[in-house]
């Protein structure tokens, strides 16, 4: 009896058992994906749209604990997308627990946790013209931690003898080399995206994620990508994003089973952008062509998102605000900005600088005339003659890149190369409605090396840094100039520009991260590089003071920086053979200044009469 009735309870037993693992593995079965993965309570936007992804979940309907209210329900062709949008006003951190019924019983059940957001996160200070950005190819900068080289889910695996490979640099090699990007100068680091990017090929990159709510595990994981804002925060330095609106990956997740047709652009046959964004503010442009450029695919392995679908574009708001969220961010740098339909991208960054009102988001507009440029600019006059405000804070500088790879070749200067090529440059200035709020750069990990381009000169090198470090606008460096690298782009292609930092690898022969491990070579160019920036770091003149320039004589460039109590005096000399400039001329700006003193040697330089320069030199001088 007693052998009975236990066989009958361990039955029962089995029975509850089976059932519990039955209901725990249909719930995992329903739900396979939910973006955002959690959310944050007390942002300004109370409305937050989840997306719940899996077999045939549209079939049920939904509900939330808490009397939590449900906003919006949206389902589309698709019966395994389920987009529920949900009122966070007025909750505080809390786990609220979704329902979903079939018949009126409930079939599962989802958590979701809204999370506490940090003191004064709305109120957060970006990056300005006071700080240096350090750009990073983290695959390419330095390998922190090799067990995470390959993965097994991941296609591309770890291969550094490969020039287009993974080669394994990571997260974990920017944290152990925050010391030696500081050092430089640098107070911000632009890391070209870190998300998930599974694409067989090229993966290096990651422009083409696959996933972006996670970091690529061959760079580390999420919490990594945290503890790398954390570590920077504590040494007083800002982590700015590369943010991608325009495409994903062939391989993204959601590509593979799209929730509605419409969620990507989409032509009869495959259409490729044709580049020409002219046509977006050209008032004679077919609408054919201006369809190409924003709709067309950037190439067959990314395909080109479709902001104008609202379910689109609420998905990258969110995301791009659940990142700043959790990584604790200071900026974005956007790719690809005007690819994307205009007015949605103007919506998304509204929506940003809304949440974050001092948020800064440069976006790489790469035209080649200033009004083109100052178009994308927010509050533009240019972009108001069409009706038009993009709310983008920043742009980059792609006009004046174009003169600094040119500008220190012409030697001998006529009536328009030289420097006047960046007065010309600077005389346009009054199209843009922030001058101290633009990117300015002589290359990046899409252009061709500056090293390179000027065949490794010292003397030129100096020349494109000093003009980086003292004009308007934001300065950015790329990885490994300082140390003189370069790359053949034309001849090598983009593995060429993008080579590995020696010294980011166990067994580099040179390791050019420590002063101990440069060459005397290196060591030339890494320590004007940090003298020059570190000075930039304390010198408000230079940061946003105004900038008065003198039209180039005998290709002699000379432009002064200066506010109420400082003045900085800036003379180019780009030519082969010793010049000297009458100083006379500069009486406006030199007032009653009797001296300067040249920052990057130490030499007091007499202001009367003149001037004079070595060949292909230049001075700082700190007016005293």
């Amino acid at each position: 009896m007693n052998i009975q009735k236990t066989t009958q309870r361990n039955r029962f037993l089995y029975k509850i058992i089976f059932f519990v693992l039955l209901l725990s593995f249909s719930t995992k079965a329903q739900i396979q994906k939910v973006d955002p993965p959690f959310w944050y309570a007390g942002m300004k936007n109370p409305a937050v749209q989840i997306m719940f992804y899996g077999k045939n979940i549209a079939q049920y309907e939904t509900s939330v604990s808490n009397n939590v209210t449900i906003k919006n329900v949206e389902k589309t062709e698709n019966p395994n997308y389920l987009f529920v949008t949900i009122d966070t006003q007025n909750l505080k951190a809390s786990e609220l627990v979704f329902s979903f019924k079939l018949k009126n019983k409930v079939a599962f059940t989802q958590k979701y946790s809204l999370k506490e957001r940090r003191a004064n996160s709305a109120d957060r200070k970006s990056y300005d013209a006071s700080d240096m950005i350090y750009l990073i190819m983290p695959d390419r900068f330095a390998n922190g931690n090799p067990k995470n080289d390959s993965d097994a889910v991941l296609t591309e695996k770890a291969n550094r003898a490969e020039p287009g490979g993974r080669h394994g640099g990571d997260i974990e090699g920017i944290i152990k080399n925050l010391d030696y990007i500081s050092s430089l100068g640098a107070t911000t680091i632009w890391s070209t995206p870190l998300c998930e990017d599974n694409d067989k090929q090229h993966s290096y990159h990651t422009y083409g994620q696959s996933d972006v709510y996670k970091i690529d595990p061959r760079y580390g994981t999420n919490d990594d990508y945290a503890r790398l804002s954390a570590e920077m925060h504590k040494k007083d330095m800002k982590l700015v994003m590369d943010y991608v609106t325009n495409h994903w990956g062939i391989t993204h997740w959601m590509i593979k089973d799209l929730p509605t047709k419409s969620w990507i652009n989409q032509f009869e046959n495959y259409t490729q952008t044709h580049h020409r964004r002219e046509v977006l503010t050209d008032i004679h442009a077919s609408k054919s062509d201006q369809e190409v450029c924003v709709d067309g695919w950037f190439v067959p392995s990314m395909p080109d998102l479709n902001l104008r679908n609202p379910l689109v574009a609420k998905y990258l708001t969110q995301n791009a605000i659940w990142w700043i969220e959790f990584a604790n961010l200071d900026g974005f740098r956007v790719d690809t900005y005007n690819y994307s339909d205009a007015t949605a991208m103007a919506n998304w960054a509204k929506a940003i600088t809304t949440e974050y009102p001092n948020f800064n988001i440069v976006g790489e507009i790469w035209m080649h005339n200033q009004a083109n440029l100052a178009y994308w600019q927010k509050d533009s006059k240019i972009g108001a003659i069409e009706n038009y405000n993009s709310n983008l804070p920043s742009v980059m500088d792609f006009t004046l890149q174009d003169q600094i790879g040119s500008a220190f070749s012409d030697d001998n200067a006529n009536w328009d190369n030289g420097m006047i090529k960046f007065y010309n440059n600077f005389a346009l200035d009054y199209l843009y409605p922030n001058t101290n709020n633009i990117l300015v750069f002589a290359e990046n990990h899409d252009t061709d090396r500056i090293n390179h381009t000027y065949k490794y000169d010292f003397t030129k090198y100096k020349l494109v840094m000093t003009l980086l470090a003292t004009v308007r606008g934001i300065p950015q460096l790329y990885y490994g100039s300082e140390i003189g690298m370069g790359g053949d782009k034309g001849k090598s292609g983009d593995a060429d520009i993008r080579q590995d930092f020696p010294g980011g690898w166990a067994g580099d022969k040179n390791n050019a991260l420590t002063a101990a491990g440069r060459t005397a070579e290196q060591a030339k160019f890494f320590d004007f590089t940090s003298k020059l920036f570190t000075w930039r770091k304390t010198n408000e003149a230079v940061h946003f003071g105004k900038m008065t320039h003198y039209i180039p004589e005998n290709n002699m460039y000379v432009y002064f920086r200066y506010t109420d109590t400082k003045t900085v005096m800036v003379v180019f000399n780009n030519n082969a053979k010793e010049q000297t400039v009458k100083t006379n001329r500069f009486k406006e700006n030199i007032k009653n200044f009797k001296s300067g003193k040249d920052i990057l040697t130490g030499k007091t330089f007499d202001l009367a009469p003149e001037i004079t320069l070595e060949p292909k030199s230049a001075v700082v001088l700190e007016l005293e």
